[in-house]
């Protein structure tokens, strides 16, 4: 059921820090008209650590309405803590949201039996659920015998897989049936070739049709053709996080005239130097003129 493209969609404000919802629905439309397969609103990308719970859940029914039941939409629900995940999933669910994204607990970083019963509490709502395991952010690994252990239940049918490492989506592979989508632009590639099925991706805000058809030829077993794009990528991919996801990926919808670069505190622009170099990159890959 999830395997494509799925972009990890940018939450756009308007000049006084509230949500522009109608610059959301003309991203959305660029993604849907860009060969996406799905949109995972209010994520880390969507800056959702500074979202209040009532925008969260207006993000989440406007995706979802935008998106029109022409693209999939997984819907960031994860929180540390148990309660407040199953609220917000029950709002995704009504939101009519595909299936939720939900984080490694942060923060307080429970045990592995403390994962298996957190997200089994979620998945026992009977919505899909697809797990996110990015340690880098979280402080804990959901680890292979964990993951192998989860992808037991109906409900939880994907991995969204951050840690950085094509060796662990063998090791999950090997060890259960479970659909794995890359969680870092410069790893689809390599982890597709070892049975990932697409990716969660923060490049396809401002490249979606050069991703969707890199993951599309992958997935076709065109490896070629999707080596050629994921080298002539690869740069942007790495500079899009040459600051905190998302501030890169704004700067350059920015410079795009996608969207104004506004954040919310404790995010903020990066330095000139940087934007130089990414608007370099930016030019390099035909994003922008020369």
């Amino acid at each position: 059921m999830f395997r494509g493209l799925y972009t990890a969609i940018i939450t756009p404000f308007n000049t006084d820090g509230s949500i522009d919802l109608g610059k959301l629905k003309e991203l959305v439309e660029l993604q849907v008209q860009g060969g996406a397969t799905g949109i995972v609103p209010v994520g880390t990308t969507g800056e959702s650590p500074t979202l209040s719970h009532e925008e969260h859940c207006v993000v989440m029914e406007a995706t979802v309405a935008a998106s029109a039941g022409r693209v999939q939409v997984i819907a960031g629900a994860g929180s540390n803590s148990t309660r407040e995940a199953i609220a917000l999933t029950h709002k995704a669910i009504d939101a009519g949201a595909d299936a939720t994204l939900q984080i490694t607990p942060y923060y307080n970083k429970p045990s592995q039996e403390g994962l298996v019963r957190h997200f089994t509490a979620l998945a026992d709502l009977g919505h899909p659920v697809v797990l996110y395991n990015v340690p880098g952010r979280t402080g804990r690994e959901i680890e292979v015998g964990t993951v192998a252990k989860l992808a037991q239940h109906p409900s939880i049918v994907a991995l969204k897989e951050a840690g950085g490492s094509v060796d662990r989506v063998n090791e999950v592979l090997t060890r259960c049936d479970i659909a794995i989508l890359s969680g870092d632009d410069s790893l689809t590639f390599p982890m597709m070739a070892v049975g990932a099925g697409g990716v969660i991706s923060v490049a396809s805000n401002v490249a979606p049709r050069p991703l969707a058809d890199m993951v599309g030829m992958a997935l076709e077993g065109n490896w070629d053709g999707a080596r050629e794009l994921h080298l002539k990528y690869h740069r942007l991919f790495c500079d899009l996080f040459i600051d905190t996801n998302p501030i890169p990926v704004k700067a350059a919808m920015h410079m795009m005239g996608l969207v104004d670069e506004i954040y919310r505190l404790p995010l903020c622009p990066m330095s000139d130097e940087a934007k130089g170099r990414l608007r370099e990159t930016m030019q390099a890959v035909d994003l922008l003129p020369a």
